[in-house]
């Protein structure tokens, strides 16, 4: 966040009027009076953009209430297969992009090439870091079959049928009466119970920690949705963000910026908190509420 103003006059200290300012820097643009006016405009327009984003997530964040509150036990059975210690990580390291993007608006303001640059470059890791963590999360999801909606094939085979895996999947599969989301009623673990604490999170495929499928209410797809809906469209915005950083780096070495001149960065950082606080309501919503 910005604390100062950019300087209201052209670097020669003097106020020329609107037709004569416009040849002093390079970067005041022809319909502005001054860096001030140019830097006040174009924050008003970005926070007018940010509010466009709240709006948007909100929406997905009232889908996931609603299919909550109708489909209570996707949700008991959905978060076992997310890995906490995974969004654990992600969140601290988009915190402390934060903590240096925030840093590097404040050498931005005062004029501090190298410091910025370092501090961009900081950020723009963190961010390739929180994308390859998610990588790995997609890629164990994809290769147990746990995909949104229709397409969630999980501990089936080739041919749609359930692999009964471990006695309780053997012996639920063998039941001709037994139906899937009673089951899962039944079985429903409340949040305080070691089995829904994260022991099946690092595990497998049935054996190997996780409930099997015959387990699983039927609707368990609508679950997968929302999470990867949620987080693949963080995902873009993180993507976004880093072309952004990349950009304001670029120009960063070049030395555009300094305390006459700053607003780039300053705008980008505004997107950048958005993009954590997003994910800061997204970590326990999907991870850690069961």
């Amino acid at each position: 966040m910005s604390t100062l103003a950019p300087a209201a006059l052209p670097a020669d200290g003097h106020d020329h009027g609107h037709d004569h300012a416009h040849g002093h820097s390079p970067f005041l643009a022809h319909h502005f009076e001054n860096h001030e006016q140019q830097f006040d405009s174009g924050k008003l327009g970005m926070w007018l953009f940010l509010i466009t984003e709240i709006l948007f997530f909100s929406g997905l964040f009232t889908a996931y209430a609603v299919y909550r509150a109708n489909h209570p036990e996707i949700f008991t059975y959905g978060h076992m297969f997310l890995n906490p210690t995974m969004g654990a990580i992600n969140t601290v390291v988009l915190l402390f992009s934060s903590l240096t993007m925030a840093w590097a608006v404040r050498c931005a303001q005062l004029g501090q090439k190298q410091g910025l640059v370092i501090l961009l470059a900081i950020t723009w890791l963190c961010a390739l870091t929180f994308l390859v963590v998610k990588y790995f999360e997609y890629s164990h999801k994809f290769h147990l079959g746990i995909y949104p909606a229709k397409y969630f094939v999980y501990g089936e085979d080739p041919h749609g049928e359930l692999k009964a895996t471990g006695n309780a999947a053997a012996s639920h599969a063998s039941d001709p009466h037994a139906d899937p989301v009673d089951h899962a009623h039944a079985d429903a673990k409340p949040a305080g119970d070691s089995h829904a604490k994260g022991e099946h999170a690092a595990g497998g495929h049935g054996d190997e920690g996780l409930p099997t499928r015959a387990e699983l209410p039927k609707d368990i797809g609508i679950y997968f949705s929302i999470y990867y809906c949620l987080t693949g469209l963080h995902g873009i915005h993180i993507v976004g963000g880093m072309i952004a950083i990349g950009w304001i780096f670029w120009r960063s070495l070049r030395g555009d910026f300094g305390p006459e001149y700053f607003g780039p960065v300053d705008f980008v950082g505004l997107y950048w908190h958005l993009v954590d606080l997003i994910w800061i309501y997204l970590f326990p919503l999907l991870y850690l509420i069961h």
